[in-house]
């Protein structure tokens, strides 16, 4: 690889890191062609990039980046992969699919949102990580709760303002 190929190729993951607030770092190294195949079809079916990259091109990057990858760069030592996604768990719960039948992807680290995570012993916590649908999903939900609460009242007082009154104070 010449060094303007390097060149280009720190770029362009540089690019993909500055616009990717998930980015997970696996080693898929040791998988047979068809469970490589698998991973990467269960990826793009949930909207993971998988890519295997050179681990100083990827450092260099990172080096580049304007995100703090704190000790991320450390990991990166024997076959690299990163997988960037848009939903936080989303290649964790990849990830753990494909552990039930093999003992690989190993999670080396991920980054979330600003957050750094290292080693495979972080799977099940990034795995129960909620996406930001999921969050607002459970504010809506718990906000509903008191303005139900209010309608019903207003309802159950009769339409008259005392009753109304009455109702709410008793609430």
């Amino acid at each position: 690889m010449t060094r303007e190929e390097k060149s280009r190729v720190i770029e362009d993951l540089t690019a993909q890191l500055a616009n990717s607030n998930v980015v997970y770092i696996a080693d898929i190294s040791n998988l047979n062609a068809e469970t490589t195949s698998n991973l990467r079809r269960a990826c793009f079916k949930a909207g993971i990039q998988l890519n295997v990259v050179k681990n100083t091109l990827l450092e260099k990057a990172m080096q580049a980046s304007e995100n703090d990858y704190g000790d991320l760069p450390s990991i990166l030592k024997g076959n690299t992969s990163i997988l960037i996604a848009e939903n936080g768990n989303a290649p964790a719960k990849i990830i753990k699919e494909f552990r039930k039948k093999s003992d690989k992807p190993i999670l080396k680290g991920a980054y979330i949102y600003q957050a750094v995570f290292i080693g495979d012993n972080q799977l099940d916590a990034l795995v129960a990580l909620k996406s930001k649908e999921e969050v607002i999903g459970e504010i809506i939900g718990i906000l509903q709760s008191p303005a139900k609460n209010v309608v019903s009242a207003l309802k159950s007082g009769g339409g008259k303002i005392a009753g109304i009154v009455k109702t709410l104070s008793e609430r």
